[in-house]
Formats: C-alpha cells, structure tokens, sequence
C-alpha cells in the first residue's frame, strides 16, 4: 500500500498533537527545505552535490552512522560544500523498537562517525549536530521525550513522494508539485532505496520551483522561519 496519497490528508492531525517536531517552515515565507535521507552513498550523493552546486541549492542530509563509515570522503564533501546534516540513526532500525539506551547510543554512534569522517571534534559535533529524523517517520511521544531530554530537536516533513520505491522520476515530481507550498520540508533519498533517481530529480526540480519564486533553505533555517513574520503573497508566483 502506497502511503504517498494519505500523508497530506493526516500530516496536519500529527503536526497539530506532535507540535514539538519540525513539520514545515513559516506558510509564507516562500521557503523550502529539501532534505535527503540515508546517506551517504558512494555513488548517489556526488551527482546530487554536482546538481545542488550548480544552483547554490544548500540542503540538509540525515545520515546514517554505518553509511558515513561506509564512504566517509563522501560524508566530508557534503559537510565542506556548506550542507545542513542531522541524523537518521546508525543503521536503519524504527525508533521505537530500541531501548533509551539503545536509541542514546545509535545516535552518539552515528555523531562519532561523522566527526571522524569531517575530521571535526566530537565535542563540537555532539553540541551541533542534534536534528534528528526517525527512519520512516516512525516514532512514539516517549521517543520524543527522550529526544528532548538529551537535547535532539525531531524533524519529520510535509511532503513524502515515496521515492524510496523508485515508482519513475516523473511520478515523483508529480507528487512534489501536487504538494509543494512555501514553507514545505521535502525528504527524498540518497540512499540504496531511491538514491539511483533523486540526481534526475533535483536536477528538473529545483529550477521548477526557482521559477515560481520560491527559495531553498536548510533545516536550522527552517527551524527559525516557523518564527518569522509572513511576506505578502503578491511576492511569490
């Protein structure tokens, strides 16, 4: 059962009980954050950093610990071009099936694999990088609350094409267009599911969306936008 055609319709109800996470940005600020999960990949995330690149797109990546490992020179370009990261988990293991101490650790793991693949000081890393993302948005309010007291900040998202099960890069597009408004967090994938697409897909995506007027953010940006004053709507297309 595909979960693509559901999520607008109960995305406001969680937003609205599970106000703690990260949702969405202001309405009307004419700002998007693309975010990309389970990375990095050898081979998926480097044609996607060339298309960012090409237009000044700064975007946000939730990582896995193992991965980072995996292709570590990979994870330091992402971190050196300036991307937003956070974390999805050391493997891609729900959320909810961990003890607290097993979710503490995964996510301690995975901060210590990206300090050592950034070549940054795990200290600093554990003080920076604390947005954390549940694999497949799977989580309960004790999830949060661990979360919370270990000074995490849990971030979902407002648009999920599902392009993890690789149903054809125009579909996906479709999906995004059909969803997308200003404030929207989009989560696609440079992972082993869906990664082989999302290069085809940024690269038609983000000059759609630049043409209407709209904007790229990351994460940490968004965070502060869902506190900032709205725009007239004659601003955007």
């Amino acid at each position: 059962m595909h979960f693509a055609p559901f999520f607008p319709l109960i995305q406001p109800a969680l937003k609205t009980v599970f106000s703690q996470c990260l949702w969405e940005g202001c309405p009307r600020q004419g700002a998007i954050a693309l975010t990309f999960d389970d990375g990095p990949h050898p081979q998926y995330t480097l044609p996607l950093l060339e298309v960012l690149a090409q237009y000044q797109v700064s975007a946000s990546f939730f990582w896995l610990g193992c991965n980072v490992e995996r292709a570590a020179a990979v994870a330091r370009q992402v971190y050196e071009q300036g991307h937003w990261i956070g974390l999805h988990g050391y493997t891609h293991q729900a959320f909810p099936l961990l003890s607290p101490m097993e979710l503490k650790a995964s996510l301690v793991r995975t901060q210590g694999a990206i300090a050592q693949a950034c070549h940054l000081d795990p200290a600093a890393v554990r003080r920076t990088i604390r947005d954390v993302r549940p694999p497949n948005g799977l989580f309960t309010p004790q999830t949060l609350d661990h979360l919370q007291q270990w000074g995490y900040r849990p971030v979902m998202w407002s648009v999920v094409p599902e392009d993890w099960v690789r149903p054809g890069v125009q579909v996906v597009l479709d999906r995004i267009r059909q969803q997308v408004r200003s404030g929207s967090l989009v989560v696609l994938h440079d992972g082993y599911h869906g990664g082989a697409d999302v290069r085809a897909i940024v690269a038609q995506l983000i000059p759609q969306l630049l043409a209407e007027g709209y904007h790229f953010i990351t994460i940490d940006q968004l965070w502060q936008s869902a506190r900032l004053p709205v725009i007239p709507d004659g601003l955007l297309k």
